[in-house]
């Protein structure tokens, strides 16, 4: 893989980090503001709504822009959003930097994914996008429990502030590494933005964006309420959550990097394995979380399940809207953070049913069973390159 899509998943990283550290900032971010611990909490709604509606509109607004250009401007908006987050003693000027970071964030992640998808080989997009989400993936290993433990030590700003410089030589890695184009050159002969738009008109790529909203909804109901699970049911110390963080993490490593070597080739049998398999997951997960060793190797493998499955079919987004050059990664994009969006939104409702702390996992497997109902009957449609050929 070129050089350029590792400097790439850098950056990702960097704002992987941030998408995901406020789980453990929350208590402190709240006292220091004077706001509630609820209050506190719609910051992470705020950033994911701003990457919905960003992805599409920031990549319509830059997608005449050269691709150097675009990912470097976001990154350092990214980085100034965070200082002045880590600046600020009001909580309406720190929720206003979530917005302005998740909107520099989806514009980065649209243009990164389409910029990827021209450094390969028409055939190793789903490669490529391994390479990419590995950014993330990384996040959830090192960068959540490291802003954490910093967060502790020094407080929630100094982790805000630490967000900021990790974004500078990102920025320099995204300046040195990414060849620099005239704006001309990676606009002409290009099609139209409304043409572009219209490729969301395809039964095809809705069914995939669909797809790859649920399953990343299941994933997200689940990993953002892990914390009293490992604590209450499991009866585990609180230093266990943060190795739990770390093993999901580090299953999801696992199973962007296998499904980054089959989603081109074969993404039929990566959906018709991982689907049901994820599915039994999140209820034997729901069974047995009271039992320390089955959750430790259990949240292992849903992370290495639901992202194989889910970059999977992400890469089929990419495929499906390939008429849409400069907007097909603002549709990935919008597809993940959907399901970022609803997941968590509707694994709240369960926690106060008889179900408790297990109903965001018994949440995943529904959401889970969904998409499979979804997708049995169209399953070739799921695996057929756009050409017609099954690539099963």
């Amino acid at each position: 893989m070129p050089l350029p899509l590792y400097l790439l998943a850098m950056a990702i990283f960097t704002m992987g980090t941030s998408e995901f550290m406020l789980a453990g900032l929350l208590p402190d971010i709240a006292s220091d503001l004077d706001v509630t611990v609820g209050t506190a909490g719609t910051l992470t709604s705020a950033f994911a709504i701003g990457m919905v509606v960003g992805a599409p509109l920031v990549a319509g607004l830059a997608r005449n822009w050269p691709g150097r250009t675009s990912l470097l401007g976001f990154v350092l908006v990214f980085s100034a959003a965070h200082a002045v987050g880590a600046s600020t003693t009001s909580f309406p000027v720190l929720f206003a930097t979530r917005v302005v970071a998740a909107l520099a964030n989806a514009g980065f992640l649209a243009v990164a994914l389409t910029t990827a998808a021209t450094l390969v080989s028409p055939d190793k997009k789903g490669r490529a996008l391994a390479v990419l989400l590995s950014g993330t993936t990384v996040a959830t290993i090192a960068g959540v429990p490291g802003g954490s433990v910093l967060g502790t030590l020094l407080g929630w700003r100094a982790t805000f502030w630490a967000v900021a410089a990790l974004c500078l030589p990102a920025a320099l890695g995204v300046l040195k590494g990414i060849p620099g184009r005239p704006a001309k050159e990676d606009t002409t002969g290009g099609p139209a933005l409304r043409s572009e738009l219209a490729q969301l008109r395809s039964p095809r790529l809705i069914l995939v964006m669909l797809l790859g909203a649920l399953v990343n909804a299941a994933t997200f109901a689940s990993f953002t309420f892990l914390a009293p699970v490992v604590t209450d049911t499991a009866c585990l110390d609180e230093l266990w959550i943060s190795v739990v963080l770390v093993l999901f993490g580090a299953g999801s490593f696992v199973g962007v990097t296998l499904a980054g070597r089959w989603s081109d080739q074969r993404p039929g049998l990566v959906i018709a394995a991982g689907g049901p398999l994820l599915l039994l997951g999140w209820l034997a997960l729901a069974v047995l979380a009271d039992q320390p060793l089955a959750l430790l190797t259990l949240v292992f493998l849903q992370g290495a399940l639901s992202f194989a499955l889910g970059s999977t079919l992400i890469t089929r987004v990419l495929y499906e809207a390939a008429g849409a050059p400069t907007m097909a990664g603002s549709y990935a994009t919008a597809a993940l953070n959907v399901g970022a969006a609803a997941g968590p939104a509707i694994a709240a409702t369960t926690l106060d049913s008889t179900a408790g702390n297990l109903g965001p996992l018994w949440a995943s497997g529904l959401l889970v069973l969904v998409a499979l109902f979804v997708a049995f009957p169209l399953r070739g449609v799921i695996a057929t390159g756009r050409s017609g050929e099954v690539v099963r």
